[in-house]
């Protein structure tokens, strides 16, 4: 029923972002210039973390397929891969926050670009934090030497939501460094 639950809660996410997407298409087709003239985003190093976080869905799956065959060591060790990786891209997020915001072209309170940029890339980087949050209850459930009846679902939910974010930002890296 857990795995059902959050299928069912990922449909409403997905009708979340696909509102933001929306929005992001309708302003953009009625910009005369996109990105705005000035605008540098360092498409590169998006990219690089882009790899990163699919990577980490890779690592995600591997965790949870170790735990239901009850390898419980390597799907700790899967996990802290997992996390390590989805930091490091949250990490990368507020560096580009941070640079981007000290150029007026990408200033959040100027353009609508960097306005759609900043809310897309931060209400996905929300998302990445949560599933960091869920994977370290994951961690805690992986303690004791032998798992509970409902353990196998509770990982299957939160990596069908860490696939979900995986893809999401797919799109968006898509939509906010590749289009132009």
């Amino acid at each position: 029923m857990l795995a059902i639950g959050v299928m069912i809660w990922l449909g409403s996410e997905v009708m979340f972002f696909s509102g933001l997407f929306a929005a992001f298409f309708t302003i953009r087709a009625h910009a005369s210039v996109w990105p705005p003239a000035g605008a540098k985003l360092d498409t590169i190093q998006a990219g690089i973390f882009t790899v990163v976080l699919v990577a980490s869905s890779f690592t995600m799956q591997k965790a949870v397929w170790d735990q239901e065959r009850g390898n419980r060591r390597s799907a700790k060790k899967f996990i802290v891969v997992t996390l390590i990786m989805g930091t490091l891209f949250v990490v990368n997020q507020f560096y580009e926050w941070i640079t981007l915001s000290h150029d007026a072209a990408t200033n959040p309170t100027h353009t609508a670009f960097a306005s759609l940029f900043y809310i897309m890339s931060g209400l996905h980087g929300l998302h990445v934090t949560l599933g960091l949050v869920a994977m370290i209850f994951l961690l805690g459930r992986l303690k004791g030497p032998k798992g509970d009846p409902g353990e196998t679902a509770v990982f299957q939910g939160v990596s069908y939501y860490w696939h979900f974010v995986d893809i999401v930002w797919v799109g968006l890296f898509v939509c906010l460094f590749l289009l132009k």
